[in-house]
């Protein structure tokens, strides 16, 4: 498979065929990690940061009221004094 350089605005790139993103397991948007090694491209899928996502997810658990504790019964001492 072959792909051509273009230029786009100051830069060059190329385009991705729809079978490399499906390979790579990527579509238009995703970041990819870029780097160079003896002479060759290499893209992989950037890796997502371990928590991304848990704030929003967290808002929307609280929005449904599902956000009590499980074992209400089992707090610590002094958990009515921490400071957050």
């Amino acid at each position: 498979m072959r792909a051509s350089v273009r230029r786009m605005g100051n830069s060059a790139g190329i385009i991705l065929p729809k079978p490399v993103l499906a390979e790579l397991g990527v579509k238009a948007g995703d970041d990819l990690s870029l780097t160079l090694e003896k002479g060759r491209v290499i893209l992989t899928p950037a890796k997502a940061h371990p928590r991304s996502g848990w704030a929003e997810a967290s808002k929307v658990i609280a929005a449904c009221g599902d956000d009590a504790l499980v074992w209400p019964e089992f707090g610590n001492a002094g958990d009515d004094e921490l400071v957050w």
